[in-house]
């Protein structure tokens, strides 16, 4: 009777660790998953902002310029005309268009414009290695024995996928001043 009771509270013990061993297996494969649907959402994500933000900012940069341009369009004219002894004239205008257009900062906009490109490109080609790290990591893991036993029962399967590499995209922003 005692054996019995034995070999049953072993039997036992052995139908837990492999329960437990199927479900952690399992938990884990199921977790490596969830983080490449992220990863790929976050690359979603950050071709999402390049396409909002880069466009809003040329159209800043380019309203900016064509305000600079007709402030500079002004001064010239104001110059032109006190070159043709129109003096008075011409420093009032001078001076109209120093008072409502204190600074010019066109370069600066680019700068920015320039700085923004280059990090939503970093940030972007960051996310895409990050999916690259976590499809590796996944089908490391399922591949493993005995992992690939149990998962291959339960209906995981290797993820075949090329590699994404940083390559322009086909939405990527092109010829963003039109050639002006």
């Amino acid at each position: 009777m005692k054996k019995s009771l034995i070999m049953l509270g072993i039997a036992f013990g052995l139908l837990i660790l492999i329960i437990g061993m199927f479900a952690g297996i399992n938990n884990t494969a199921i977790s490596l998953s969830e983080q490449i649907k992220e990863s790929k959402s976050s690359i979603n994500i950050q071709e999402k902002r390049r396409e909002d933000l880069i466009y809003n900012l040329v159209d800043t940069v380019e309203s900016y310029n064509k305000y600079e341009q007709d402030t500079m369009t002004k001064i010239v004219e104001a110059r032109t005309k006190a070159s043709n002894g129109q003096v008075e004239e011409a420093q009032v205008l001078i001076n109209a268009v120093a008072e409502k257009y204190p600074e010019l900062k066109s370069n600066e906009n680019y700068k920015t414009l320039m700085t923004e490109l280059s990090t939503t490109e970093n940030l972007i080609a960051e996310h895409r290695n990050n999916y690259n790290i976590q499809v590796k990591k996944y089908n490391k893991y399922i591949k493993k024995f005995p992992n690939n036993m149990i998962l291959n029962m339960m209906g995981f399967e290797k993820i075949d996928t090329d590699y994404l590499e940083y390559d322009a995209s086909e939405d990527a922003p092109r010829n963003l001043f039109k050639d002006n």
